[in-house]
C-alpha cells in the first residue's frame, strides 16, 4: 500500500475545516503530520519524501502548499511525488486553480481524481558573490539559520511572483473580483482606495538571449502560471509565464470613468501583457517579491518555469487550457 503523508497546519485560515480534514485523513490511511512554527511545512514534506512517501498532501493555505513543494522539491522527488492540496486556509487560489472544491471533494481527487504534470513556478538570484549581497536579504521561511532565501537554489512559487503596489491580505478585497483576476484584486482594491502610489523602475528582459520587453515604472508586475490573470487564463503546462505589467500612471487616470473595468480587459494604454518562459527583472533599488505571499527581497531575479515538473491531483473541473474549445489529453498520469 502507497504511502500517503498530509501535512497540516492547524492553525492557518478556517481551523474547523482542518479539523474535518484530520478526520477523514485518519479514516483514510493518511499519516497526519502538524506543523508547529514557521518553515515546519518544508522540513516536514521533505522528511517525508526523503523517506518514501508516494503522496504528499498540504492541508492549509497557499502558504502551506508552497512550503510543502518546496520540500519536496529539496528531497530531490518533485517529479516522482504526487502532490494534492486540501483547501483549509485563507488563501486557497491554486487548489480552486486546480479544480478543488471544499474538504471532502479534495480527499475524493486523492482516491479516484486524474494526476497531471503541472509547471512550476521558479525565482531564483542570477549573481554571485558580492552582487548577490547587495541585492538584499530577507527573513529565512524554513527555519534556518542562513538569511539568503537562495541559499538552497531557486525557490518555487505555483500562483504568482508578484512585484510592486499590492493590498496583502486586504480585508476591503471582494471575494468575486478574487475569483476573477486573481492577484491582481488586492492591486486593484489598493488603486480604489488611495489616490497617491509610488512605481518600481523595472527593467525586464526576456528569453535566453534577455530580449528587452519593457522598462519604465511599473505600478505592479505580476508573473504566474496561475489560471485566472486580467483578461486570459494562463495555460498551466505549458512551460510558459503569464506576464502582466501596469504601468505607473496618475492614480486618477486609473479610478476616473471606470478605467479600473477597461484595465481587466486589456483596454487601456497602461497594460502589457505576454507569454514567455523565463524573464530577468532588474530593479533600481532593492524591491519585495511576493512569491505566493512569502516575501524575498532583491534588486534582481530571474523568474522561470519547470515544464511539467510536478504531478499534482487535479478535480474534474480542470482544463489544461480552458483557452481551448478541446480539451489537451497530453500529459494525463492518471484515469
Amino acid at each position: 500500500m502507497e504511502r500517503r503523508v498530509l501535512v497540516r497546519n492547524p492553525v492557518s485560515g478556517n481551523q474547523k475545516r482542518s479539523v474535518q480534514a484530520a478526520g477523514i485523513a485518519r479514516d483514510r490511511g493518511f499519516e497526519i503530520r502538524n506543523t508547529e512554527e514557521e518553515g515546519d511545512d518544508i522540513r516536514l514534506a521533505r522528511e517525508a519524501a526523503a523517506d518514501g512517501a508516494e503522496v504528499i498532501v498540504a492541508c492549509g493555505g497557499d502558504g502551506t502548499l508552497n512550503g510543502v513543494v518546496r520540500g519536496v522539491d529539496r528531497a530531490g522527488r518533485l517529479g516522482e511525488v504526487t502532490l494534492g492540496v486540501v483547501p483549509a486556509g485563507t488563501g486557497n487560489g491554486f487548489a480552486d486553480n486546480v479544480g478543488i472544491r471544499d474538504v471532502p471533494h479534495a480527499f475524493d481527487v486523492l482516491e479516484d481524481g486524474e494526476a497531471r504534470r503541472l509547471d512550476v513556478g521558479m525565482v531564483d538570484d542570477p549573481r554571485d558573490g558580492d552582487d548577490a549581497v547587495d541585492g538584499g536579504g530577507s527573513t529565512p521561511t524554513d527555519g534556518s539559520d542562513d538569511d539568503d532565501p537562495f541559499a538552497d537554489g531557486p525557490r518555487p512559487f505555483l500562483n504568482s511572483c508578484v512585484c510592486g503596489l499590492t493590498a496583502e491580505a486586504s480585508a476591503e478585497t471582494e471575494p468575486e473580483l478574487k475569483k476573477r483576476v486573481g492577484a491582481l484584486a488586492y492591486v486593484l482594491t489598493t488603486l480604489q482606495q488611495t489616490r497617491e502610489f509610488d512605481g518600481v523602475e523595472l527593467d525586464i528582459r526576456a528569453g535566453p538571449q534577455g530580449d528587452p520587453i519593457w522598462s519604465g515604472e511599473a505600478v505592479v508586475l505580476l508573473a504566474g502560471n496561475a489560471r485566472r490573470f486580467p483578461g486570459q487564463q494562463a495555460h498551466m503546462e505549458d512551460g510558459k509565464l503569464d506576464v502582466l505589467v501596469v504601468e505607473h500612471a496618475p492614480a486618477i487616470d486609473y479610478l476616473a470613468n471606470g478605467a479600473i473595468e477597461r484595465l481587466l480587459g486589456g483596454d487601456t494604454p497602461y497594460l502589457t501583457r505576454l507569454t514567455v518562459p523565463s524573464l530577468v527583472v532588474d530593479a533600481t533599488e532593492s524591491r519585495q517579491f511576493s512569491l505566493d505571499g512569502e516575501m524575498v527581497e532583491r534588486r534582481r531575479v530571474e523568474i522561470s518555469t519547470r515544464e511539467r515538473a510536478m504531478t499534482f491531483a487535479v478535480g474534474e473541473e480542470y482544463e489544461p487550457n480552458p483557452t481551448f474549445e478541446e480539451e489537451d489529453s497530453e500529459g494525463v498520469l492518471g484515469p
